[in-house]
């Protein structure tokens, strides 16, 4: 499940805190004006706000064997060019990204019953990144390739305008709060990205277990003039898309879970 950890990055300049003056308060210093796009004046690093987390976990034995066993030959090296996918993968067929996959619980299922179909996948935590080799090696699954980084850099460097036929973006982050709601993966400046990236008719599919979050990607998706819903709101759930254990769970306790798919107009 990939509720915890995405990829984009924005940069917020933050405001320096002068020191405690002796000097009387009418006695101030004017402030120097700011650049946009630089610190301001005192700041030597600006704070940088990233949409997820290296959350700390423990690499089990299993998964410690399979980055071994598998890593070789199923994560890939990040470069600042233009992946050469059939290359990647050893042929050429429909190009699925994936933005953070968790565990690896649904990908390698959509990417079992999806054999004719290649992913890739991004993921920053270790231990999702070992659990999807470990999946991978037991199903015996050729048609996935992870790459273990920041996916705004991948979306920026790897992949071409045009070169993708879907993206699967599933229970990413929430950040419940509203003070960090500017976390959140989905939001405009990404979603133009991807839009611009799907070849026509591609698909973009994101789903959420946060009816905030939800009304959030419905809005944000249906305002970028590339895509068109393929539903009247929320579509319904699609099939190759499986009912992992943890929604399984929150259903039981009543929790909703929304799907929104658009496609790239022709």
């Amino acid at each position: 499940m990939a509720t915890k950890l995405q990829w984009p990055t924005v940069t917020e300049l933050t405001t320096a805190t002068a020191p405690t003056s002796a000097a009387p308060a009418a006695a101030t210093t004017p402030t120097a004006p700011t650049v946009q796009g630089t610190a301001p004046a005192g700041v030597t690093h600006p704070k940088t706000i990233k949409s997820f987390v290296r959350r700390a976990g423990r690499t089990t034995t299993g998964q410690a064997k399979a980055f071994e066993d598998f890593g070789p030959r199923f994560v890939l090296p990040y470069s600042s060019t233009p992946l050469d996918a059939p290359a990647a993968f050893g042929r050429s067929a429909p190009l699925v990204l994936e933005i953070g996959f968790g565990m690896g619980e649904a990908t390698a299922h959509i990417a079992r019953v999806r054999p004719d179909d290649i992913f890739l996948c991004c993921e920053v935590h270790e231990p999702g990144v070992g659990a999807l080799l470990k999946r991978i090696g037991e199903q015996e699954l050729t048609n996935i390739r992870i790459l273990q980084h920041d996916a705004v850099e991948v979306i920026d460097h790897m992949l071409p305008e045009g070169s993708l036929d879907g993206v699967h973006i599933f229970f990413p982050d929430p950040w419940h709060k509203k003070k960090h709601n500017k976390r959140r993966l989905i939001q405009p400046p990404l979603v133009a990205k991807l839009a611009a990236r799907l070849k026509p008719g591609g698909y973009l599919h994101c789903a959420t277990d946060w009816q905030p979050y939800a009304d959030q990607m419905l809005q944000v998706l249906s305002a970028e003039p590339l895509l068109q819903n393929t539903a009247t709101g929320f579509a319904p759930q699609p099939d190759y898309r499986p009912l992992t254990k943890f929604e399984n769970r929150g259903l039981r306790l009543g929790h909703g879970v929304w799907d929104v798919v658009f496609v790239r107009r022709n």
